[in-house]
């Protein structure tokens, strides 16, 4: 079972560039306005839709939970290496847990944290932080 994820796209070459190197793979199909990844690792089927604009942040964020602490430092330092910056959060109480992320955002302004949970908490947010509405 995968999980669809549909994204409209203003620019499919720049978005193509940019999720290649967030999912470290190439899409699978590219058309004049379309592109697909299926992405092994994450159980993931992902599409890129151009339209003519795209305003703001259609949806609140999307996420990528890792399994290891390590791998929120490999996978910033990777998209650093690639040229993204990236805003780090650690040791941050969000969306009811104690968490290490860090955010990267888009062509389009879409915002992709990847995020390791240490543990569930009673308390929804540490009030640092911009939690689940960034």
């Amino acid at each position: 079972m995968n999980i669809h994820v549909g994204l409209n796209v203003t620019n499919l070459s720049r978005s193509v560039d940019f999720y290649s190197k967030l999912f470290g793979a190439k899409p699978i199909k590219v058309k004049e306005n379309y592109a697909k990844y299926l992405i092994p690792d994450l159980s993931l089927n992902f599409t890129l839709n151009v339209q003519a604009t795209v305003e703001g942040n259609q949806i609140n964020h999307f996420g990528i939970q890792v399994d290891q602490q390590e791998d929120i430092e490999r996978h910033r330092d990777r998209m650093t290496a690639q040229g993204n910056e990236t805003r780090e959060e650690i040791n941050t109480v969000c969306c009811y847990a104690r968490q290490d992320k860090f955010w990267i955002s888009d062509p389009d302004g879409n915002e992709w944290e990847f995020f390791y949970t240490w543990e569930d908490t009673e308390q929804e947010n540490n009030n640092s932080s911009t939690c689940c509405a960034s």
